[in-house]
């Protein structure tokens, strides 16, 4: 009896091992599939070079090398891209500072991970030929086309007040940037508002002819990377790998110029040629630092001043989440917070 007892309790040990053992190899089984990388879609305006460090991380294999996939979804726009960003459509967006601003005062959840691009030499002024333009000292009563609700809108009221000028000083005209070239052309208006690469391509419509006045010290453009507020919230991990490969994509735009416009020409097809000779002046870097709030609370008197949008003044550190960047790189958080 003895020994039918020791044997069924060897068998059922015996069991107990096979059984242990398979679930140790199913669990090996499952464990890649646990571990795959997550597929992250980054919406990014597809023809503007401040996108060149996600597209850079993404053709360069850094997001693959951090340990995850990336797709990339082009749009026509920043605006575009940041609402398919905050529609589900996406998970991440390559944006300029007014779309977040108009998007914080429609109290759409918007969250920033990072600044990935900056330049002073984006946005200006295009006067035609004849038109008396000088400089924006000259501007009071010009004829001036602008697409409203822009950053060109909003630089040009700043170049306004820096010389003392009103919005009633000036005759200004709201069209969309492809009817720049038509209106300049037939006099319709002296002198247009706008950002690179549309300045570039009106001037080579006027024939090479008209004088372009840069905001260079009035207005730097911060490019950011940016989100849905739950999906940042949720996904701190995923987003520090994002961050990693995106400043190895930064350095790379900045460190081979060459090869970065190469790319860029090839994949991104931004228009005309101004861009290239611009590059130099280009800033490619990841960063969150106190200019971006203080650009959007810049940017958010102007459209409460002109009607533009309605409501208190936002903390807009509430919309701007610097854990992630935090973690992967402190030295590029400067944002007091």
């Amino acid at each position: 009896m003895l020994d039918r007892t020791l044997q069924r309790r060897w068998v059922s040990l015996g069991l107990a091992v096979v059984v242990a053992a398979s679930g140790a190899y199913a669990w090996r089984e499952r464990t890649p599939a646990a571990t795959q990388e997550e597929t992250v879609v980054i919406a990014i305006s597809a023809a503007y070079v401040g996108s060149c460090p996600v597209v850079a991380a993404h053709e360069r294999g850094f997001f693959k090398r951090a340990g995850v996939a990336v797709q990339l979804q082009p749009h026509p726009s920043g605006k575009v891209a940041l609402s398919a960003a905050l529609q589900g459509k996406a998970q991440l967006a390559t944006v300029a500072d007014i779309p977040i601003m108009f998007a914080v005062m429609e109290q759409e959840p918007v969250s920033v991970i990072a600044t990935i691009f900056k330049s002073d030499r984006d946005h200006g002024l295009l006067a035609r030929a004849g038109s008396g333009v000088t400089g924006p000292a000259s501007l009071k009563g010009k004829r001036i086309g602008v697409s409203f609700g822009t950053s060109a809108h909003f630089v040009l009221n700043t170049m306004l007040n820096r010389q003392l000028l009103a919005a009633s000083d000036v005759t200004l005209h709201n069209m969309p940037a492809d009817q720049f070239g038509p209106a300049l052309e037939k006099g319709d208006v002296d002198v247009v508002s706008t950002w690179e690469p549309y300045l570039g391509i009106v001037q080579s419509q006027l024939g090479g002819k008209g004088s372009v006045f840069y905001a260079e010290d009035l207005y730097e453009i911060p490019y950011n990377l940016a989100g849905g507020r739950e999906y940042v919230l949720s996904h701190p991990e995923t987003l520090k790998k994002v961050l990693r490969a995106v400043i190895q994509g930064a350095a790379w735009c900045r460190d081979e110029p060459a090869a970065a416009q190469t790319m860029v020409a090839a994949l991104m097809k931004p228009q005309g040629d101004k861009w290239r000779t611009l590059w130099p002046t280009y800033r490619f870097g990841v960063s969150l630092d106190q200019g971006l709030l203080l650009a959007l609370e810049d940017e958010t008197r102007w459209a409460l001043a002109n009607r533009l949008a309605s409501g208190p003044m936002p903390n807009y550190l509430n919309a701007v989440d610097f854990k992630p960047l935090k973690a992967v790189a402190p030295g590029a958080v400067t944002i007091i917070h």
